[in-house]
């Protein structure tokens, strides 16, 4: 009996190897080409994020009850039993904001708008001697006011469209583009707490040799715990007003300081004082990223 020449082999569709087996030795792809079953191809389809196996459960039991555990894991080198970070954090801030989507509203919009939180497009930038920056009366009125010049004028007429809308309307409006928008902003908040976290946790790596110092693992830190307070916002969402809501904050507040304690070590003292410095400082980049979203809402609609 002679041996099968490579001329008669099977070869890849895809790359043109010769490929034998059931995958492709060059590329990967499989060599049977059936098209797939509907319930194959709804697996396939989510599996590819959110890696519907043991991998979730075991991922999102440990991200919900065991702070830290996830990001040492990962240090450890044991990482094919987890979903990746990236993979992680990207899924679910799309499902938190699609969740928000269907659980809020533009009224609970327009009322925080009202009320002067976070979304208040950096208020105090209006009261600044030169009169620059821009505010969003209770009216939902959008003002600006950074000078003239020919750049500015279909900024203007913008505005002036938008602000031509009635209030409703104009929550509305808001509230869509917060949550087309909200998933972006988050990916550029991310590094920016990567960096944040290099910061206060600069020194000497004497005292501490297995602290994280690189910035990479300062972004997969960042990864996890925003993917952590992605879940806390929705269950926030979901959850009624009272007992419930007080606790699942009680747990976040304890969960991220004993996470910071776990993968950074040091003192409790010395976690207290760079929690707070880190909360203060990220508040403020979270502001901006909010006003942005507003922004992004009236002028890229």
């Amino acid at each position: 009996m002679t041996e099968r020449s490579s001329a008669d082999s099977p070869t890849c569709r895809n790359c043109g190897a010769v490929a034998a087996g059931t995958y492709c030795p060059n590329c990967g792809q499989e060599t049977s080409l059936a098209l797939p079953s509907v319930r194959a191809f709804l697996r396939d389809a989510a599996g590819r994020y959110v890696a519907l196996d043991g991998r979730l459960w075991r991922t999102m039991a440990a991200l919900l009850f065991r702070p830290g555990y996830l990001a040492q894991e990962y240090f450890a080198g044991r990482r094919r039993r987890y979903i990746r970070p990236a993979r992680l954090f990207l899924v679910l801030s799309i499902a938190l904001f699609a969740l928000l989507r269907f659980t809020s509203g533009p009224m609970i919009f327009e009322d925080e708008l009202s009320k002067g939180n976070p979304t208040d497009i950096a208020k105090d930038a209006t009261d600044r001697e030169d009169g620059a920056g821009m505010s969003i009366d209770r009216d939902l009125n959008m003002k600006m006011d950074f000078g003239a010049g020919a750049w500015f004028e279909p900024v203007e007429r913008r505005m002036e469209l938008f602000n031509r809308l009635s209030r409703r309307e104009k929550g509305e409006q808001l509230f869509a583009g917060v949550l087309r928008y909200g998933p972006y902003a988050m990916f550029a908040l991310l590094p920016l707490f990567a960096l944040l976290l290099k910061v206060v946790y600069l020194g000497r790596a004497r005292r501490y040799p297995t602290r994280p110092r690189r910035y990479t693992a300062h972004l997969l830190f960042g990864a996890y715990s925003h993917s952590f307070i992605f879940i806390i916002v929705a269950l926030l969402a979901l959850l009624p007003a009272g007992f419930l809501h007080t606790a699942v904050v009680v747990w976040a507040i304890v969960y991220l300081l004993l996470s910071m304690k776990r993968v950074y070590g040091g003192r409790w003292s010395g976690v207290f004082a760079r929690s707070f410095v880190l909360f203060i400082a990220y508040s403020t980049f979270f502001g901006i990223a909010v006003a942005g979203l507003v922004v992004a809402a009236i002028f890229l609609r």
